[in-house]
């Protein structure tokens, strides 16, 4: 009921004391659900008697003292202020009539037959209060009356009878629903003429709203009350909870939340209704809580629907429920903690028995499965394999991981229990690819028992290859080459998706691998999924043999366009993104990443995150973008700790450790090498990056030796293992580098030209990066004209820190040369690409070097000369403008877009008021040298 309606209430009762003062008593009896707040309502009814001069003696019924004669009627003596003879007399009387009504038995108290010395006993006991009420106006309350004994109901309903012509109002509670729906009591009273009856209801939305309002604020009313009566269904004890769950929240952040609060006051909250409300309610909210619904509910419970019904009343009256279900998930969940273990296992078992009789989905039984004792059903397995595959279906990977770890330990058939553990390794290695390292052991006997099935078993040796258990892994691909599983189809394609993985990874496995005939994969490979599997497996297994290939580009981004994240397409990915990466194509490959990234989050799949990060930051190591380089090795190391990440931790450490260096954050990068790594690791692909990575954080730090043994090593793995191709590392570029710092200049040069005749059209780049290295091994003279190509080059390319290098060697050139001017614009052009990758070593260099300009041989322009009104980029383009270069020559040198040169000239047209080129002032002028 609203809280106008309360009060209300409140006047009512109060008109019965205007009664009792002058002998016209009465009686009242309060009903409502345990819900609706009537012992607050009596309390505080009992505080305005006593204001008001009326005596209140106050009783409460327990259901644990029900069977405790005359215990409530003790209780109103014991609270009445009697005289010590009037006490001593009534505790007499009550001590006589305990031992007397002891064997009351059990019944209907109006078909009680008492003998003449108890009716005596009551008749003696009532005056003792009817005496009192002479002396002064009596209010008797007694709340929860329906859990009264029964010789104290015999009382009360003597004295009730009585109370007409006395002062005294008599006030009762009891609950709407339990065994107090409708007993003898309730009937005495009510055909009582003086008896009137309150009935209490829960409180309205805008009852909640004002009691929200009263206690936090209109403004906290606003924002939440809607949320608490959805919530609460305006019970007022819930309300209340939910407001102090309020408060809480507010002292522990010392702010309003965001949103409505609910804690633990409200989860116990629920549980006193529940309580108060008798054991058929505790037992219906118990077997709902386990079931979730009201199916089979009846069934469930073992009682009859009538039983079950009226305890969803109960439930629903009181505000817990709403369509048969709980109206928060916290008052599901502690109710659920309130029930011993035991018995809830038991309700689960029950629960998962009924749903799958009736038909339930699989993960419904399943959820039920987790939660019970042992289900001893020939069904139990299958139903969670069933439920775990479409767990995985819909991204929710950690509940199918529990379900396959609950169907391996209750199978019992040897075969079955190593392919399901098999699909338990698959899952987990989505969450963390560390955690199925503890059932390598276990597949692996079953390997050698002969449990293991072939296309099992090629799972097993990539999860042993990942860990660096290489002898183990070999000793898989023996098993298999003897065992004669080719004739095995599902073996026979994950053997001919393997052998290009394994080429691209892991080079030297290949020996140990039964080549698998045309014939054979053209029958074995029959879906759709496989055959992408294969093509991707085979397209960067190609690009790192031979290079870029359009052709590669072209079937990738094919596949990638048909491709989505489920169980088996990861590797499918993750090779196609890498096939286009290394094929000098990441400005293609990073789109595809960052939609994938968001699908894996979206799946709930923590290691394909963190594997698509590592690969994204490979691509920002490529694109010159050292920040997002850093920030996505970062996420992959922090989703998947490094430990977890076997032999693959070469990839985002080191792409964590060239990004690092290239900032100038030494301290970073050394941490990272500083890591623990596995051995394996330098016999894959993964070790290939990381020789890369120590040995650019060896150049940073001015150590060329240990920088030149890294790179030189990392050549001599990629020749051996077939795949020295530069779109993977150009190494030769790097080792030059490294020679040039020691002084070995002819050394440089002849690694340098070889690296030039293995580039070609498609692999700007790593072109760009050797022809800056060729001129430096050059003449001064000839420098300008190859670092121009270079910088053509790495344009194209796409890779902003290798261009803002190739400026740097640039500007050094033309101020080598004494051509200042040119040097000056150099530098600002390669000090803005520095500072956009954060190259901070880059930045600091122009800075010590750019005051080279400015000498007594600079042909700085005189003061008052018209170039002293342009800015620094008008000036530049102004400059090559009168010396006769085309807008879009002028774009090329300055790297700028069309738009830009010819909005710069425009600007300097205005402010030189001139009209055309042609009418710059001669003294912009270089004479025709090249900038």
């Amino acid at each position: 009921m609203a809280l106008i309606e309360r009060d209300e209430a409140l006047a009512s009762l109060e008109e019965l004391l205007a009664g009792a003062a002058t002998g016209r008593g009465r009686v009242a009896l309060v009903s409502g659900t345990v819900a609706t707040g009537k012992s607050e309502l009596l309390h505080r009814f009992a505080e305005q008697a006593i204001e008001l001069g009326v005596l209140a003696i106050t009783a409460t019924g327990s259901r644990l003292e029900r069977d405790l004669p005359l215990g409530v009627l003790g209780q109103l003596i014991q609270d009445a202020p009697l005289t010590v003879q009037e006490r001593e007399r009534a505790m007499a009387l009550l001590a006589e009539g305990a031992d007397g009504m002891n064997g009351m038995p059990s019944g209907d108290p109006q078909a009680e037959t008492l003998g003449q010395a108890d009716a005596q006993i009551i008749h003696a006991l009532c005056m003792v209060l009817l005496e009192l009420s002479e002396r002064c106006p009596l209010l008797i309350v007694v709340d929860d009356v329906h859990h009264a004994d029964r010789a104290s109901l015999l009382c009360l309903a003597y004295l009730s009878r009585r109370v007409r012509f006395a002062r005294i109002v008599v006030v009762f509670s009891h609950s709407d629903h339990g065994r107090s729906a409708e007993t003898f009591f309730q009937t005495e009273l009510l055909r009582q003429p003086h008896c009137r009856r309150v009935a209490l209801t829960l409180l309205s939305r805008a009852g909640v709203t004002a009691f929200v309002t009263r206690e936090l604020g209109q403004e906290t009313a606003e924002r939440f009350s809607e949320d608490w009566y959805a919530f609460s269904g305006g019970n007022p004890l819930l309300i209340t909870a939910l407001v102090e769950d309020h408060r809480d929240s507010v002292r522990s952040s010392g702010g309003a939340p965001d949103g409505p609060a609910v804690g633990d006051r409200y989860g116990k909250a629920v549980l006193s209704c529940l309580h108060r409300g008798g054991p058929r309610m505790v037992r219906v909210a118990r077997g709902l809580a386990v079931l979730g619904e009201l199916d089979v509910l009846d069934r469930l419970l073992g009682g009859g629907r009538g039983d079950v019904a009226q305890g969803l009343r109960s439930l629903t009256t009181a505000g817990l429920i709403s369509l048969g279900r709980f109206r928060h998930e916290a008052a599901r969940a502690a109710v659920l903690a309130e029930v011993d273990t035991r018995e809830r296992m038991d309700l689960h078992r029950r629960a998962a028995e009924l749903a799958y009789e009736g038909g339930a989905p699989a993960s419904a039984v399943a959820d039920h499965l987790l939660q019970a004792d042992r289900v001893d059903r020939p069904w139990v397995v299958p139903v969670l394999e069933d439920a775990a595959r479409s767990a995985l279906r819909e991204g929710r990977v950690e509940s199918a991981v529990a379900y396959l770890r609950l169907a391996s330990h209750e199978c019992t058939d040897e075969q079955d229990r190593v392919r399901i553990t098999t699909m338990l390794v698959r899952a987990e290695w989505r969450i963390n690819p560390g955690a199925p390292a503890a059932h390598l052991a276990e597949l692996t006997d079953a390997m050698q028992r002969g449990s293991l099935r072939g296309g099992d078993a090629v799972v097993l040796a990539r999860a042993l290859l990942w860990h660096g258990r290489f002898d183990d892994a070999r000793d898989v691909f023996e098993h298999l080459n003897e065992s004669g599983a080719a004739a095995d189809p599902e073996t026979v394609t994950e053997l001919l998706i393997a052998r290009p993985w394994l080429r691209s990874t892991h080079p030297v496995f290949l020996s140990h691998m039964r080549p698998v005939t045309a014939e054979q994969g053209h029958a074995a490979i029959v879906s759709v999924a496989a055959i992408r599997r294969l093509d991707t497996a085979l397209a960067l297994s190609e690009v790192l043999a031979k290079g870029p290939q359009d052709k590669v580009v072209d079937t990738v981004e094919r596949i990638l366009r048909g491709c989505r994240l489920d169980e088996m397409s990861m590797d499918t990915v993750e090779s196609a993104l890498l096939a286009l990466t290394y094929g000098e194509r990441p400005d293609k490959a990073a789109p595809w990443c960052d939609l994938f990234s968001v699908e894996a989050s979206s799946r709930h799949a923590p290691s394909r995150q963190a594997r698509l990060a590592a690969i994204r930051a490979e691509m920002a190591i490529r694109q010159g973008d050292m920040p997002s380089a850093e920030q996505h090795a970062r996420t992959a190391l922090e989703i998947i700790p490094p430990s977890s990440w076997g032999v693959a931790a070469g990839g985002p450490l080191g792409s964590l450790v060239v990004a690092a260096a290239a900032m100038g954050r030494y301290e970073v990068a050394h941490a990272q090498l500083d890591r623990p790594v596995l051995d394996a690791m330098f016999q894959t692909r993964y070790g290939l990056t990381y020789l890369h990575a120590r040995g650019r954080y060896s150049l940073a730090t001015d150590h060329p030796a240990l920088a030149l043994r890294d790179f030189r090593l990392c050549g001599e793995l990629m020749e051996e293992w077939g795949i020295d191709v530069p779109g993977l590392i150009p190494w030769r570029v790097e080792a030059a580098e490294a020679c040039l710092r020691m002084g070995r200049e002819e050394e440089a040069r002849r690694l340098v030209e070889e690296q030039l005749r293995r580039c070609g059209p498609a692999t700007p780049r790593a072109q760009g990066m050797a022809m800056r290295l060729l001129a430096a091994t050059g003449e001064l003279r000839h420098r300008p004209m190859l670092l121009h190509q270079a910088g053509d080059l790495l344009q194209s390319a796409g890779d902003r820190y290798e261009l803002s290098r190739v400026l740097v060697d640039l500007a050094e050139a033309y101020h080598a040369l004494g051509e200042f001017r040119r040097a000056e614009m150099i530098v600002s052009r390669a000090r803005t690409v520095a500072q956009e990758c954060r190259a901070e070593p880059l930045v600091k260099g122009l800075s010590r070097s750019d005051g080279g300009g400015g000498g007594e041989d600079s042909p700085a322009l005189e003061q008052g000369e018209p170039a002293v009104v342009l800015s620094d980029a008008e000036r530049r383009v102004a400059v090559l403008a009168a010396s006769g270069y085309t807008n879009r020559e002028i774009a090329g040198k300055l790297y700028l877009t069309v738009s830009t040169v010819e909005q710069h000239l425009t600007r300097t047209y205005r402010k030189l008021n001139i009209t055309r080129r042609a009418d710059l002032p001669s003294s912009f002028e270089l004479g025709g040298s090249r900038v």
